[in-house]
């Protein structure tokens, strides 16, 4: 090797060597590329090599396919969460109007009169989160996860899919109080729905019983009667199940009739209630332009 103007120069017969790996890999690659296409010699070594890598190309793809299961799965979850919240939903404002139109259904013109005038009135609904539970035999009360900047308003009746739950008593800005309808502080104006015989439902302090004294001893009144409220007083909206007589006996005097009734409401589970009450339909007067140009 020589040394010419700082450049370093190799020799032919070098470069020739060094160039022969190279011509040896190009003449294999023509050999086989030409015993392929005679052959089909490829094809086979191919299908071989193949076996051998699809488990390895499954392993590599097992993180894209497990990471895309799991986003689809979380997806799913999160989309049947939200369906089943919005049908639970739907379900007690579909409950709630069934009671409001079976009620509305079995009434004539002059109950309705009797009743506190359920002509002119509409129900309004609002679904609420249960926060708290007290169930103490002396006060039986939940908060509720709405307030007055919610719209929830003092004396608003509590149900849920099965009837009368209880009634809102106290409001803050975020969250409401609202009294059980076993509560032993609670009453609630009620009906026989078969017979038509009107009573007061008091609470007890017990989860699973209400009270109704005083009932006439000629009073048609029956074991699985179902109590309906009234709308006496205009608190609670006629027409909603409030219990089922499960038992009567005479009082302590035998003057009087006194039953105990099952709450229809499920007060011991769900997380969501409804709050409802009458709101009196505004009358259709017509635009005030209408009205301004009108003739008498």
């Amino acid at each position: 090797m020589a040394s010419y103007g700082g450049r370093v120069g190799h020799r032919p017969g070098e470069s020739a060597l060094a160039a022969l790996p190279l011509l040896f890999y190009l003449a294999l690659s023509a050999t086989l590329i030409g015993f392929d296409q005679r052959d089909g010699i490829g094809a086979g070594v191919r299908a071989r090599f193949a076996v051998i890598i699809e488990p390895m190309w499954w392993l590599a793809g097992l993180p894209a396919r497990t990471t895309r299961a799991l986003h689809e799965n979380i997806s799913l979850h999160g989309s049947l969460i939200d369906d089943n919240r919005q049908l639970r939903h739907e379900l007690e404002v579909s409950a709630a109007r069934i009671h409001r139109l079976n009620a509305v259904a079995d009434e004539n013109t002059r109950l309705r009169g009797l009743l506190g005038g359920l002509r002119g009135y509409r129900l309004d609904v609002r679904l609420v989160e249960i926060l708290d539970v007290d169930l103490d035999p002396y006060r039986q009360r939940w908060v509720l996860n709405a307030g007055s900047e919610d719209g929830v308003l003092a004396g608003q009746v509590l149900i849920d899919s099965g009837g009368v739950l209880g009634q809102v008593i106290e409001v803050g800005k975020h969250r409401a109080t609202a009294l059980l309808v076993t509560d032993p502080d609670h009453a609630v104006p009620v009906q026989v729905a078969r017979s038509g015989l009107r009573a007061i439902a008091y609470g007890t302090g017990e989860g699973n019983r209400l009270l109704l004294p005083n009932i006439p001893q000629s009073a048609d009144l029956r074991v699985g009667d179902q109590l309906l409220t009234s709308g006496i007083g205009g608190r609670f909206p006629a027409g909603f199940p409030v219990g089922v007589i499960t038992r009567l006996q005479p009082d302590k005097m035998r003057l009087f009739v006194v039953a105990d009734a099952a709450p229809a409401a499920h007060l011991d589970r769900g997380s969501e209630v409804l709050l409802v009450h009458n709101l009196p339909e505004a009358m259709d007067v017509g635009p005030p332009a209408a009205k301004a140009g009108a003739k008498p």
